[in-house]
């Protein structure tokens, strides 16, 4: 029997007769416990006599190759200065993270001692060239951390143990108290100490602050206290040796920083371990680890997790009853990892006395054989494990895979189920639920707990199943009925598209991602980039973003986890290609609050707009970089974020930006270096408004137009369809077609309405207060952001936007392009965002692309 893990295919036993015998394990689990029986079923259903999945070249045959050795330890001394408000009488505490288990979840903290008016110091052992993660806090009522100078928690500091030493460190802030000092910066660029190009992505850490390179290999560690701080550059996937040397900031100034760093040669090493009686053979056996290529996401995730089991790479059963993994790592790379059923912290090995394993080594320098033995998952006679054995409908879409959420303290991240076939399912859990009464727990569809849940337990918020532990071996058998926001029977009827002539080749027939983005989405992108290219289309617009993490002095800059990671973005973009997808990159920024009242809270002086000037350059050079090296076809600029940064510019309620009086030339001059970059289609994204369409005057520097278009297409609430394309077609011939003949410039629709009530009016409503309505921005529709369920469904209306403005493209051929922005990637949800995944309006897509390009359906 191959209990399938969806996100790594594995084993070749006979699924039928398996399951088969699994069935009539759970139900004689009365006469014999279950986890005998689930044991010797997979047992007899898997041949012995199978070729092994993994296998050596004899070369490099496991008993050819040397094993690692430990790491010799080295003490380090930590000295701190602590904010003058801290209270003399309460205890510093030194916190050494586990970035694999969970930053939030298993701390090794230790008092450090006083050597002077607020300063402190520890000293402790540990591995040569290990990569200390640490942080401080203060002990009161409750622990206070450390904060940055803007209020933001530390997530961690860095340190490179090369041998004894001593760090110097400054702390901001508590995160009961505030920073009222000057602060500077250190800004710097990092190359290949051999061939002295700048390296993207890679992590720098100072002063408890964290930032990424960009393409150019620049960054800026902004908000510092002076003081000397321990400057590190770190790569998430080991490719490059950290580097670490000390830096002096001062008030009110930059300190530079100019570094080299030496890339690491891939050496092969085979993992194979030994794992504890009574697992259950062929189940995933994960590697998590705190590189990338070991699920480490860099990111703060649900529940204090950072490592997503199905980005972690999984073992292979051999015929001896050992597991064993075959992977190339950087030489010189410390790793920090575990052996995992589940992912750094749910169903990962433990110690002996029960705690958490986190094991170390040093990457070395030639192949290697690591043999690890697993000395249990951490389940006691008292606890575990609790096995879930789920049917789910059969509506379930066939390429989904079913996930499962626990909420020990809040929602942890899911773990993907094991595959029974027939809409079966099951996870056995074994830690950490020892000295639990009871645990919650839900289930969901492709990792997207929160939006694509179960009927009985949606939402974010939702308190989920709960099973009270009794102790020993226990089944939880329970039942999907239905899923949430996946609605039976949505097929619209395809009516007057049979007869359209197909448009020229160029024609762009695309799909947009929405800009959300959550770690867990890459894992499937092959299956996307599939759905997506069965809608006939021929682009996809990918919709990377950086984040505004200061407003002054305005910082836009890669934030991990928040915003789609270099390697991401370069797998998505491969997997599309593969599909033979022309793919576009529109960047665009996240916001910490509305993009309005972010406008509307900038100072908009001189010495700011110079600021928002430099960082929107790196930020749209990295991403026409970016696009170069990946053989992207088209990038996108503008959008109706710059509006208040074009020349003239207006902030959101009318007033003057006090925009620079060069910002043409400013803008101009940007666009001729994006040119040097990129050789492939730029386009502006050009906000179609009721008032008309206002092209920037450097506008002719482009090479096509992305018309975003949401408009209102009727004041009525029960237009007709031919009402609706008659309004689309006379804004695009009295607003449009005069602007497309000026300009001789190609025309895309770039298309967004949410499928809820109102969108064809251009306002969906909601209840302010009693007396007063509001119209409520369709972005607080989209996944990510909680269901309003005063907002109606309406399925009708978005498919009807979709019907009218093809038929109204479809007598205007001078229109070059259609896409439908703010596709969901991860699940299909008909919910009530702009997305078309799985809902009426895709078919209708698919249908028109199919006419439009002249694809023939059974291709």
């Amino acid at each position: 029997m191959t209990l399938k893990d969806p996100t790594n295919q594995f084993g070749s036993c006979n699924q039928k007769s398996s399951l088969k015998n699994f069935r009539i394990a759970v139900h004689m689990k009365k006469i014999i416990p279950i986890i005998i029986l689930i044991q010797v079923i997979l047992i007899q259903a898997c041949s012995p006599t199978e070729p092994p999945l993994i296998s050596f070249e004899p070369t490099t045959a496991p008993e050819l190759l040397p094993t690692v050795e430990l790491d010799p330890l080295s003490v380090i001394t930590f000295q701190v200065e602590v904010p003058e408000d801290t209270p003399a009488d309460q205890p510093i505490l030194f916190s050494k993270m586990d970035e694999v288990t969970g930053l939030a979840l298993n701390i090794n903290r230790q008092e450090m001692q006083k050597t002077g008016p607020g300063t402190y110091s520890i000293t402790l052992p540990f591995p040569v060239g290990a990569n200390i993660k640490y942080r401080y806090a203060r002990q009161d009522i409750h622990t206070a951390e450390e904060h940055t100078s803007d209020g933001r928690p530390v997530r961690y500091r860095l340190y490179r143990n090369d041998g004894p030493g001593i760090v110097h460190d400054v702390i901001s802030a508590w995160s009961d108290s505030t920073f009222n000092s000057s602060t500077g910066r250190i800004m710097g660029k990092v190359t290949d100490i051999q061939s002295d190009l700048p390296v993207p992505n890679l992590l720098v850490t100072a002063g408890g602050a964290q930032s990424v390179t960009a393409s150019n290999g620049e960054f800026l560690i902004e908000g510092l206290p002076p003081g000397v701080h321990n400057l590190v550059v770190y790569a998430f996937d080991g490719s490059f040796l950290t580097f670490q040397q000390g830096a002096v900031v001062a008030e009110d100034s930059t300190t530079p920083a100019e570094i080299q760093v030496t890339s690491a040669p891939l050496v092969k090493l085979i993992f194979s371990v030994e794992v504890p009686e009574g697992t259950l053979p062929a189940v995933p056996i994960r590697l998590a680890g705190n590189l990338s290529q070991l699920g480490n996401t860099f990111a703060d995730l649900s529940g204090g997790i950072n490592t997503l089991a199905a980005r972690m790479p999984s073992l292979t059963p051999l015929p001896n009853g050992r597991y064993a993994l075959e992977i190339e790592l950087p030489s010189g790379a410390f790793l920090e990892y575990k052996y995992s059923l589940g992912d750094g912290f749910w169903n990962s090995e433990h110690t002996p006395t029960g705690d958490f394993r986190l094991r170390t080594m040093t990457v070395p320098e030639t192949d290697t054989l690591v043999e690890d033995r697993i000395d249990n998952w951490g389940s006691s006679s008292k606890a575990g494990p609790i096995i879930f054995d789920l049917n789910v409908p059969p509506s379930t879409p066939e390429l989904d895979f079913v996930s499962i959420q626990f909420n020990p303290f809040g929602w942890t991240e899911p773990i993907p189920m094991w595959d029974l076939g027939d809409d079966h399912w099951v996870y056995m859990l074994f830690s950490p639920i020892t000295n639990q009464e009871e645990i919650a727990y839900r289930y969901c569809r492709n990792d997207q707990c929160g939006r694509a849940d179960d009927a009985n337990t949606p939402g974010f918020n939702n308190p989920g199943r709960v099973l009270t532990i009794s102790g020993g071996t226990q089944t939880a058998e329970d039942t999907v009925d239905e899923w949430f926001w996946l609605f039976p029977d949505l097929s619209p009827e395809l009516e007057g598209i049979q007869q359209i002539p197909p448009r020229s080749a160029e024609f762009i027939a695309g799909i947009e991602l929405q800009p959300h983005y959550h770690p867990s989405w890459t894992p499937r992108f092959p299956i996307t980039g599939n759905e997506i290219k069965s809608l006939q289309a021929n682009w996809l617009f990918l919709s990377p973003t950086w984040t505004f993490t200061r407003q002054n002095p305005p910082v836009l800059e890669p934030v991990t986890g928040k915003d789609a990671s270099w390697q991401d973005l370069s797998f998505v973009t491969d997997k599309s290609q593969a599909y033979g997808l022309q793919v576009a990159l529109n960047p665009s920024p996240n916001f910490p609050m509305t993009m309005e009242d972010w406008w509307l809270d900038s100072p908009g002086d001189f010495p700011w707009w110079q600021a928002w000037f430099e960082r929107y350059q790196n930020f749209i050079l990295n991403f026409a970089d970016k696009a170069q090296l990946d053989g992207v076809n088209g990038l996108v600029l503008g959008g109706d974020w710059v509006s208040p940064a074009l020349p003239g510019g207006v902030f959101p309620d009318g007033s003057p930006s006090g925009v620079p009086a060069d910002a043409e030339s400013r803008w101009r001059k940007l666009i001729a270096e994006v040119r040097e970059r990129f050789n492939g289609t730029l386009f502006w994204a050009l906000p179609a408004t009721e008032e008309g369409i206002q092209p920037p005057s450097f506008i002719e520097e482009l090479d096509q137009v992305y018309l975003l278009w949401s408009l209102p297409l009727t004041d009525q609430p029960e237009a007709t369809l031919e009402q609706l394309t008659e309004s689309a077609g006379k804004y695009l011939d009295r607003e449009v077609f005069p602007v497309e003949i000026t300009l001789e410039m190609p025309f895309t629709i770039a298309v967004s309405y949410p499928s809820a009530k109102g969108s064809l009016q251009g306002c969906i409503p909601v209840t302010q207060d009693e007396d007063q309505i509001s119209c409520l921005e369709p972005g607080n529709l989209e996944p990510g952001q909680q269901d309003i369920s005063e907002v109606e469904h309406e399925f009708i209306e978005q498919l009807s936007a979709y019907q009218a403005l093809f038929a109204a493209i479809r007598e205007r051929d001078w229109i070059d392009g259609f896409v439908s922005r703010g596709y969901y990637p991860p699940a299909e949800l008909h919910d009530k965002s702009t997305s078309i995944h799985g809902k009426p309006a895709q078919e209708i897509v698919s249908e028109w692309f199919r006419h439009l390009t002249g694809t023939n359906p059974e291709e």
